[in-house]
């Protein structure tokens, strides 16, 4: 998928995204970059204070998700979870979060992608890892 097209998508047409506020800074053929500026309703413990977990996959997943895509040239198709696994290694600060994807390897019908998320502030210091497996479907022409 072209960037262009892919960064709409994630950032527009993906409810979901548009409410973490989920902005593609980077994408090229096999990798794709994301972020998620802080907001309070973000907040997952309020003692320590740290991000929510749950965001923390959610832009796992999407970063995934979108590096598999950078892969497929076929317009048609689209990119769904079969497995995610998050490890978080430390809190996350409440600043803009960054998750980098790679692909491992994409095939005809799986994609799978290794994400790691950080802090600019803190660039060499990674909050979680994770690993995606997507489903590559390529939707049919109803006329044909």
């Amino acid at each position: 998928m072209k960037p262009e097209v892919l960064k709409q998508v994630m950032e527009e047409l993906i409810p979901f995204n548009r409410y973490l506020g989920v902005r593609m800074a980077a994408a090229e053929v096999g990798f794709a970059r994301l972020e998620v500026p802080f907001r309070d309703e973000l907040v997952g413990d309020p003692l320590r204070p740290a991000l929510h977990g749950g965001v923390l996959s959610a832009l796992a997943d999407a970063a995934g998700g979108a590096a598999v895509w950078t892969g497929i040239e076929d317009e048609r198709a689209r990119v769904s979870t079969i497995d995610l696994r998050i490890d978080y290694l430390r809190p996350a600060k409440l600043e803009l979060v960054v998750a980098e994807a790679r692909v491992v390897r994409i095939g005809n019908r799986v994609g799978v992608a290794d994400v790691r998320l950080f802090q600019p502030s803190a660039e060499s210091d990674t909050i979680a890892t994770g690993k995606g497996v997507y489903n590559i479907i390529i939707k049919q022409d109803r006329a044909g």
